[in-house]
């Protein structure tokens, strides 16, 4: 096993050049200017070259015109650490190289856990249940209302229960297809394997599984899959999971082993000779910013579609901690891929602050249309048959209305365009019920949706069981994250990261049912493995004290940068600027992009950044109570992030998954990936620039194999 210990030695392939790294400039340029050519340009994609080039070559590549001068380029491909040979054994061969703790030294070692989610509870409990000293951090009052309550419909398994033709084999091969071959395989692998054990397991720590009339667990299928994987609990799957979750966390804490702290919310990670060695922390109540160190930190933060401001997410969730880890050192993955959920409650009004989830369980039974006549205005009950127009059973008779996230979301979108948009706004498709409520039953309706149902009259006034639902894409899953290694360690040596803070599983689009199950793989089968491997390297060292000047320094500058905000005495409070970025985001960097619209949305984003440097207003201080603060500090990092997930997505000169870009689709409008050029992942590091403005960004590139699952066009029909 090759584990590297410096971010120079441990990243760094050693296949290729042993040069460092470019150093970038200090300042990125206005992305929207003219730019000088470079002396050596990468030549125009083609969308499928013709003259396969070997991966090093490939990743040595430039990157295209577009992005020359505004981002720098490492020579030498990431390591990935995944393990060689077969896929199907990687993770029980990697398991046993691993070194272990002995039960009596492992209260030696302190961790740092942060977010209180399935993964962050899991991984918690988990190193609290072995015998770990555990700090766990959440910004809520209580550990079960972290975000992966919203989560409602299901978690998949490769149990294979049904006679209907599943496998690990199969879960793996609709995993990578779903993601547009833009994950790791062998992570996918870990993602099945480990599949069975997280239903054994959350079944036996109360999670209350819909069962069949003989007492087996119930499944349902999901988008993207044509077999019955995913298990639920009506529509409240994630919460019941969270709720059994929190409360295996409670017993650690009543049993001594976890330490529980609520309302803190890291603000930033000490570093110290390369290593994470501790997090710094404002208490939400008092205002006091504090410092805790530990052997290893894990970040189980959640996802950052919430940039865009209208998101199925709750508005507290964000970005911040992952943020100033990448600021520290830790490398991006993938920010541009983010996954528009097509089953969300249209925008009704520009005051509205956030899109709510419809569960994607309701297209197992609920059909997807809209009028075939443009402009037809007509209530929904009185379009006759003949003038509907199933356009997803009509694309890709296949999978129908569970065509995959990204597809069904391009799909409403063209059909919103071209005028056959619904709903007051014209913004919205239908998603209807009656054909399955005849066919069925209201009453087992009722039973499987009962309470999504009640939601959506709660949030429409409309009656789901008498008139179709209207539904559109929202931002929804970030399928970006904190670049780590097989074995879950970021770039900075003992900094781990899970859940949808992490990236490895879901490449450019994540199948439904398989957030929730990422989440618990990750926290109570991966990281409590790989966690305790580390830590054998460092038995006997003590975590930092508090004054030493690692410590010191970190307090100070997250000191100095609350006082900045508190002391730019603008006009405009932090909404404003969330809700203006998430209108920019939506329109450049949104369902579809182009290249003119990313360069513009970068030139906004840049223009609205120095505005909120100069212009925003806090009232009170920051020594106390002051939500303000905490939402300003959460956009700045967002103002930041949003200018990365644009040049990511301006430099990835293809279409994938999620990642749809205008100029690479084929003649039927489907994406149009380019494996020769663009079979990697892009891993950004982030370089301090001068001002408002962070400096040019570098991009690493980790190339992806796949063995068990060939390179293939996605196909749904």
């Amino acid at each position: 096993m090759n584990t590297f210990r410096t971010i120079g030695s441990r990243i760094r392939s050693l296949v290729g050049s042993s040069e460092g790294v470019p150093r970038p400039q200090q300042d990125s340029p206005d992305p929207a200017a003219p730019q000088e050519e470079a002396a050596t340009s990468a030549p125009e994609s083609t969308g499928n070259a013709k003259k396969p080039l070997s991966r090093p070559a490939a990743l040595k590549r430039q990157g295209p015109k577009s992005t020359q001068g505004f981002v720098t380029y490492a020579d030498e491909p990431l390591n990935g650490n995944v393990p060689t040979g077969d896929p199907l054994t990687a993770w029980s061969r990697r398991k046993l190289d691993y070194k272990l703790v002995s039960p009596l030294n492992r209260r030696k070692f302190k961790v740092i856990v942060v977010g209180t989610g399935l993964a962050g509870a899991g991984c918690a409990a988990a190193l609290g249940e072995l015998g770990y000293n555990v700090v766990s951090y959440t910004f809520h009052d209580a550990a079960r209302r972290a975000h992966s309550v919203a989560a409602q419909g299901g978690i998949n398994s490769a149990r294979a229960k049904k006679v209907d033709n599943d496998s690990l084999e199969r879960f793996v091969k609709d995993t990578v297809k779903g993601g547009d071959f833009r994950a790791r395989e062998a992570d996918c692998f870990r993602l099945g394997e480990e599949s069975v054990r997280v239903i054994d397991h959350m079944d036996a720590i109360g999670a209350p599984f819909a069962r069949e009339y003989g007492g087996e667990l119930r499944t349902r299928s999901f988008g993207g899959v044509q077999v019955s994987r995913t298990y639920y609990t009506r529509g409240q799957t994630g919460q019941q999971l969270q709720v059994a979750a929190a409360r295996a966390l409670q017993r650690q804490v009543g049993l001594g082993t976890v330490d529980l702290r609520t309302h803190r919310e890291v603000l930033d990670l000490v570093v110290d000779d390369g290593r994470a060695k501790g997090v710094v922390v404002r208490d939400l109540y008092t205002g006091e910013i504090e410092a805790e160190t530990a052997h290893a930190v894990v970040l189980c933060t959640g996802g950052y579609g919430n940039v865009y401001f209208r998101s199925t997410l709750a508005h507290n969730s964000n970005v911040t901690a992952a943020w100033r880890a990448h600021r520290r050192g830790a490398y991006f993955a993938s920010p541009s891929y983010i996954q528009f959920h097509p089953t969300a409650l249209p925008v009704s009004s520009h005051w509205q602050s956030k899109t709510t989830l419809m569960s994607e369980s309701l297209r197992n039974d609920g059909r997807i249309w809209v009028p075939k006549a443009p402009g037809d205005d007509r209530p929904a009950n009185q379009i006759p048959e003949e003038e509907r127009d199933y356009y997803l059973e009509r694309k890709y008779p296949s999978y129908g209305n569970l065509s995959p996230r990204d597809i069904s979301s391009r799909a409403a979108r063209e059909q919103i365009e071209a005028g056959h948009g619904v709903g007051p706004l014209r913004n919205s498709v239908y998603l209807d019920f009656r054909d399955a409520i005849g066919r069925l039953g209201k009453k087992t309706i009722e039973e499987r949706y009962g309470n999504l149902f009640e939601m959506y009259f709660d949030a429409t006034g409309e009656d789901p069981y008498t008139e179709p639902m209207r539904i559109a894409p929202g931002a929804h899953f970030a399928m970006g994250g904190l670049w780590s290694d097989y074995d879950m360690m970021t770039s900075i040596e003992g900094l781990f990261v899970g859940g949808e803070a992490g990236w490895g599983y879901h490449g450019a689009n994540r199948l439904g049912a398989n957030s929730l199950l990422s989440a618990c793989v990750d926290g109570w089968f991966t990281l409590p493995y790989s966690v305790p491997n580390f830590l054998a390297n460092h038995l006997g060292e003590a975590p930092l004290p508090a004054d030493h000047p690692a410590v010191e320094r970190t307090v100070a500058e997250v000191r100095e940068r609350t006082d900045r905000l508190l002391s730019i005495g603008g006009t405009k409070g932090a909404d404003h600027f969330h809700r203006a970025l998430g209108d920019v985001l939506y329109s450049g960097c949104g369902v579809a992009r182009t290249e003119a619209g990313l360069k513009n949305a970068l030139k906004e984003i840049r223009a609205l950044r120095e505005e909120f440097w100069r212009d925003l207003r806090i009232p009170g201080s920051g020594r106390e109570l002051n939500q303000e603060l905490e939402r300003a500090g959460r956009i700045a990092d967002y103002l930041e992030m949003a200018e990365l997930m644009c040049l990511d997505a301006l430099d990835r000169d293809e279409s994938c998954g999620a990642h749809f870009r205008e100029e690479h689709q084929t003649p039927d409008g489907e994406a149009l990936r380019d494996d020769d050029d663009w079979c990697f992942v892009s891993a950004w590091e982030h370089t301090p620039g001068k001002g408002a403005h962070p400096g040019k960004p570098v991009r690493h590139a980790e190339p992806l194999d796949f063995q068990a699952v060939p390179l293939q066009t996605r196909n749904y029909a």
